[in-house]
């Protein structure tokens, strides 16, 4: 059971030529983390495996962004995605994750991949943070898991309407 990480206001990094990698089974559990996921994570490779990925997600993350994702992996395609992680310790990272499916020999999705890297400073601060912080806003609307995600959803997907493009396009085109 994940016991109560308090977040800090305190951010680690990684170097640019690292990539933090993991896979999970079909419910999200992690069945392998690299050297440098355990490093900034914070934890043993022992206390990652069999785990929910979810064990490093940080609150200031929109649950709408997640359903992006999820929605598109199991539909069997690939995402980047802008993500904010915490450390074990409460402390906060910043990926830019590129997350697939993987398949078996018939082509059925037995899990996912994902190979994260250091985003670019100016994107997160600039336009990552601030559209994050409008979808969690609208999302801490609602009390209701369900309608707390939907309220996240439905103010994602209206600001990529209204600007005329999709979550990928818009990571591609920052």
């Amino acid at each position: 059971m994940k016991t109560l990480i308090t977040p800090t206001s305190t951010e680690v990094s990684f170097h640019e030529p690292d990539l933090i990698v993991s896979k999970t089974d079909l419910k999200g559990c992690l069945t392998y983390v690299n050297e440098v996921f355990c490093k900034i994570a914070g934890y043993t490779e022992a206390e990652l495996l069999g785990q929910p990925h979810s064990i490093i997600r940080h609150p200031d993350m929109p649950r709408a962004v997640f359903k992006l994702l999820w929605d598109t992996v199991l539909a069997g395609r690939e995402i980047f995605a802008y993500v904010k992680n915490m450390a074990k310790n409460g402390d906060y990272y910043w990926v830019l994750a590129h997350v697939t499916p993987s398949y078996d020999e018939q082509h059925q999705i037995i899990g996912f991949h994902s190979n994260r890297r250091v985003p670019d400073r100016a994107i997160v601060a600039n336009t990552i943070v601030p559209l994050y912080a409008e979808v969690l806003q609208e999302e801490k609307k609602y009390a209701n898991g369900k309608e707390e995600l939907a309220a996240g959803f439905h103010f994602l997907t209206n600001f990529l309407q209204s600007r005329n493009t999709t979550y990928d396009a818009l990571i591609f085109s920052l």
